[in-house]
């Protein structure tokens, strides 16, 4: 894990209102608590659409810093600059399972989710125009659940514990329900995945229903 990086709720003005955000997110030295909702000293601004079990943390895969900053002609990223609060190495979203859990130094982690972005982003990012493009890149990352709490710290190694069964890469994921073209075979075994977060399940669910 290359970056642990928190920060709590801020009030910033946007388009002449003020909007209160926990997406600024910056480096922590040394090992921090995590726990089972988030992690200390970190927190979210709507507690409706983030944060909670199913959200307790998200990752980041460091790899699309590059795309970003090629896409974006920017190179003034630093770690936590999409507001995920573990900069992580070698989890593509494409290897990555809904239900894969891991081990990270003495706490375990599960992943629940894709991230879908909102207009915050957009903000952090200082262009209205950026979640549009995050969810069409499909480099979204994706949200964790903690099974065990623990103490986590940059720099330690994230080992894979166990692989989920007959579950869905989070690319698959996202576009199984924010694109377009899955067949009913899919939907089928997206709604059978039993690690989403309730959210997620129900919106797949869902969707087989309309395609039956």
């Amino acid at each position: 894990m290359l970056s642990v990086n928190v920060g709590l709720p801020r009030e910033i003005l946007h388009r002449g209102q003020t909007v209160t955000t926990g997406i600024y997110k910056s480096p922590v030295a040394g090992a921090v608590w995590l726990r089972r909702r988030n992690l200390a000293g970190d927190g979210q601004a709507d507690l409706r659409v983030h944060g909670g079990a199913d959200k307790a943390v998200y990752a980041y895969p460091f790899e699309h810093y590059g795309f970003w900053a090629r896409e974006l002609g920017r190179d003034d990223f630093s770690y936590g600059q999409f507001g995920e609060n573990f900069t992580v190495e070698g989890m593509l979203e494409d290897e990555v399972c809904i239900g894969d859990i891991f081990r990270i130094g003495a706490a375990t982690v599960a992943v629940s989710q894709p991230r879908t972005p909102c207009f915050k982003l957009g903000i952090r990012m200082g262009d209205d125009g950026f979640p549009a493009r995050f969810t069409a890149a499909q480099r979204t990352g994706f949200y964790l659940r903690v099974p065990a709490e623990g103490r986590v710290a940059a720099g330690e190694t994230i080992e894979l514990v166990q692989r989920a069964a007959d579950s869905l890469s989070v690319r698959d994921a996202f576009r199984l329900r924010h694109g377009s073209g899955g067949t009913l075979a899919e939907y089928e075994r997206a709604a059978r995945v039993a690690h989403f977060s309730p959210t997620w399940r129900a919106a797949f669910e869902k969707r087989l229903a309309e395609m039956v």
